[in-house]
This record gives C-alpha cells, structure tokens and sequence, in this order.
C-alpha cells in the first residue's frame, strides 16, 4: 500500500537524527508534508533538504511553549494546517534513584514529559480547525515495567503513558485520536551515546527477538498510528519491543 498519509500535514519533533528523521522520511514517502522540528538545525535542515518539496525544518525546543506555538503555526503557513504530530524528542539518564540529580531529572522531565503536554497543547487547536488529527506520543517499554535505572527516564514515560490515556478520552469526541507507542532498546544515536555496548548487548539478549530494534521498525508503527487504518484506535498502547515485556 503506498500513498497512506496523502494529504496529511504532519509534525514531528526531535526529527533530526534516530528514529523522528526515519518517521519524517517514511511520512513523506507515504504522501505527508512533514514539518521537521528539533534543536539541531544544521542535522535537521539537512534531513529536510535530502526529504525535498515536502518537507520543511524549523527550530523547536519542546520545553518552550512559545516554540511549539511557532511551530504549529510554521506548519499552517506552509502546507495549511496540521493532521498529525508525533511527539518524539527525548532525552536519556540512566542514573538510578540516589544517583540522579536534581538537574538531571529536570531536564529528562522537562523534555520527555513536559515537552508531550506542550506539544499536545499546541496542536490540538490547529487538529480542531482541521475537523481532527492523530497525536503519537513515543513513550518506551520502560514506560511499562521497571528496569532498576534510568529513574527519570522511566518516570518521565510511565508519565507519557497516561497523559497519552487522558488526552484520547477528553478529545475522542472531536475527531482526535491519541496513542502511544512503547519501544525496545532501538539502534539510535541517543542509544548509541547513553548506553555502553555491553549493556546494551545484555539488554538486547532479554527480548524474545534477540538484538535491537531498528528505527524504521518503530517508525513503521508510527505510520499505521497516523493514518487512517487506525482510525478506530485511540487510548492505545503500540508495544514494538521484540518480545521483551512477553518473556
């Protein structure tokens, strides 16, 4: 099937490298104008350049409202509203309870789970103009069961989880569907760079599918999230984790 997302105009944050660049390129080929927002301009800009005519990058710190009110309206002004945002950015700590400091923990919360609120703050306006929209809340499998580390990670997605219930039932009515998506341990540069190898190898070896996901697999999830097929799918959790949360 090809085509699935045409005439959609979607938003994606933290889309300038890992999984939100793969989720921006399979969208465009599907159809969708995608709007690309990160702090990385030089990475983001060159992802949107490679993606052509439809797609366009624009600055976005999530933890800023102002910026996702400039960001929704970027997206109205050059492809005439917004369908779809998949709230992606995030940010990684795996220090555990009385290692993590206070700093550290401000700003995993501040990222992964204040910048999900803002970002649903802000579309859900320009969803309504539209008639509806679909919102993708990428949480994690640790988002679901504990790990013994990463605390503010964990917490930030266990959080992500719910706000992703409470935003489904309080906008069902209107047309917008919200979901989240739970993924395993995914080769990405924020993997790469916050979890050693032979972690991540130990990690890997505990889902029923023994090795790291790759970014297309949960993108892939992302996809049938935002388009019509799960078009009777809201409150949902995706869980793409290899098997993990099963053995």
């Amino acid at each position: 099937m090809s085509g699935r997302l045409t005439g959609k105009v979607a938003l994606i944050s933290g889309a300038a490298r890992g999984m939100g660049s793969t989720e921006a390129r399979m969208f465009a080929a599907e159809g969708a104008q995608v709007v690309l927002a990160d702090v990385r301009d030089t990475e983001g800009q060159a992802v949107a350049g490679e993606i052509g005519a439809a797609a366009r990058y624009t600055h976005m710190d999530v933890t800023r409202e102002d910026d996702w009110t400039r960001a929704v309206a970027f997206a109205e002004a050059e492809f005439g509203g917004l369908d779809t945002l998949v709230n992606n950015a995030g940010v990684l700590s795996m220090a555990g309870v009385e290692d993590t400091t206070e700093k550290e923990w401000d700003q995993v919360i501040d990222v992964n789970q204040k910048g999900v609120w803002l970002g649903m703050k802000a579309a859900v306006p320009a969803m309504r103009r539209r008639g509806g929209g679909s919102i993708v809340n990428i949480s994690s499998l640790y988002g679901l069961i504990g790990s013994g580390a990463a605390t503010a990670y964990q917490a930030s997605k266990g959080a992500v989880r719910l706000l992703t219930k409470t935003a489904a039932v309080q906008y069902a009515a209107e047309g917008i569907r919200v979901n989240s998506v739970h993924p395993g341990l995914t080769t990405t540069p924020m993997v790469e760079l916050g979890i050693s190898p032979k972690d991540r190898a130990a990690i890997a070896s505990l889902a029923c599918i023994k090795r790291e996901a790759r970014p297309e697999e949960i993108g892939y999830a992302v996809l049938f999230l935002a388009s019509d097929e799960a078009s009777f799918v809201t409150g949902a959790e995706l869980v793409v984790d290899g098997g993990y949360s099963t053995a």
